[in-house]
């Protein structure tokens, strides 16, 4: 029986520490796979370069498709919307949008007329476990071969993945192992530099995780920190909600949602406008309660957009 040994890689420090295991161990088969969601930062795309060259293990990408999706929404608006009495000027806003653009994270929030959140991550699924299965596992899987599929996972990151196991059985000769699930963060880097292996430099700027640039699970302090150091991505951010807004029925929606800001009365009109990511960025820099800006941590973003700014001591 063949055997396939598959990391899953996103670029971040406990993926990579599984792929070095991986390595370490010599398992045989060896290979990893990267999911683009297309809502990564430049670095963390880099990066997944410089693991594939100096570990020698090679990294295969895989992308979402939402073609067809978006063709079936094109379909259903042109006939359901309308005979629902949507206004033509929303349906033929969201028409003119309705096109894939390549992008996996902005075409699968086109198709949902949403974006993810806390309580509905689609996300997680349509970008990175589906593609992932459908691409590289099940065509592996012929029932003459044993996949495991390495997952950097760790206990003490959620309450969710505490009590996972560190190895199950998902069927058709498919495993997920969880070499690192009870290693602390410090094991986490120490595996780096035991290896040589340099951290993404996304964890030296003041990112605590690495992933979706921002990730709708981000902090007011790393959606501070982002915001400064890379405005660009907010400004991407911005223009998605503007085209997310034209395809969504209500016309209007947001990367966080509204009700994240404290200061959001329940009697406003919520909109991209008024409310998006703009908003989300100025909240971020206010002081606890979200009234009153932060001036001494707007003094020292602004010292130091060049300094080493690491959540977890990385900087020498």
């Amino acid at each position: 029986m063949a055997e396939h040994n598959i990391v899953s890689m996103s670029g971040g420090k406990d993926s990579t520490a599984t792929l070095l295991v991986a390595r370490e161990l010599e398992v045989p088969n060896l290979s990893a796979v990267f999911a683009d969601t297309g809502h990564e930062h430049p670095a963390t795309y880099d990066y997944v370069h410089y693991l594939a060259e100096s570990t020698g293990v090679p990294i295969r990408w895989v992308k979402a498709d939402f073609a067809r999706q978006i063709a079936g929404k094109r379909k259903f608006i042109e006939t359901k919307w309308r005979e629902k009495g949507v206004p033509e000027a929303v349906v033929v806003g969201a028409l003119e949008v309705l096109h894939p653009t390549g992008n996996p994270f902005l075409d699968m929030c086109l198709w949902k007329g949403r974006f993810p959140s806390t309580k509905a991550r689609f996300c997680t699924d349509e970008l990175k476990r589906n593609p992932i299965i459908e691409q590289v596992f099940l065509p592996l899987m012929d029932g003459n071969s044993m996949l495991l599929s390495w997952q950097g996972v760790r206990a003490d990151e959620s309450l969710d993945r505490r009590y996972l196991p560190e190895c199950d059985e998902v069927g058709g000769g498919l495993f997920n192992y969880r070499p690192i699930l009870k290693w602390p963060v410090e094991a986490v880097f120490e595996a780096h530099r035991a290896a040589g292996i340099k951290p993404n430099p996304l964890y030296l700027q003041g990112c605590n995780r690495v992933g979706c640039m921002p990730c709708i699970m981000c902090a007011k302090d790393e959606l501070r920190e982002l915001a400064s150091r890379w405005p660009e991505e907010v400004a991407r951010v911005r223009e998605w909600e503007r085209l997310v807004s034209l395809a969504s029925k209500r016309g209007a929606t947001t990367f966080f949602p509204a009700v994240n800001d404290p200061t959001v009365s329940s009697e406003d009109q919520i909109s991209a406008a008024t409310h998006g990511i703009d908003r989300m960025v100025e909240w971020a820099n206010t002081s606890r309660g979200g009234r009153q800006f932060d001036m001494v941590n707007l003094i020292a973003r602004a010292d130091s957009q060049d300094s080493c700014s690491s959540a977890y001591g990385l900087c020498e």
